[in-house]
């Protein structure tokens, strides 16, 4: 229950439409993705870093 479907989707993608227009928004989605790929990227790095510092931690135990 509340998850979003395709008709919000489609809804929420029409009031985009009418709020930024036609032409704006390819660039606006442009910058989301950048966005997403940019927090993906430093997510991951941290939990690299994670995995690193317990196995540090494991050989220091030893």
């Amino acid at each position: 229950m509340g998850g979003m479907g395709g008709p919000s989707i489609i809804l929420i993608i029409i009031v985009a439409l009418l709020i930024f227009g036609p032409g704006k928004l390819p660039e606006m989605g442009k910058v989301a993705g950048n966005t997403l790929r940019e927090f993906k990227n430093a997510t991951k790095g941290l939990a690299d870093d994670s995995e690193e510092h317990k196995k540090e931690d494991k050989q220091n135990q030893r």
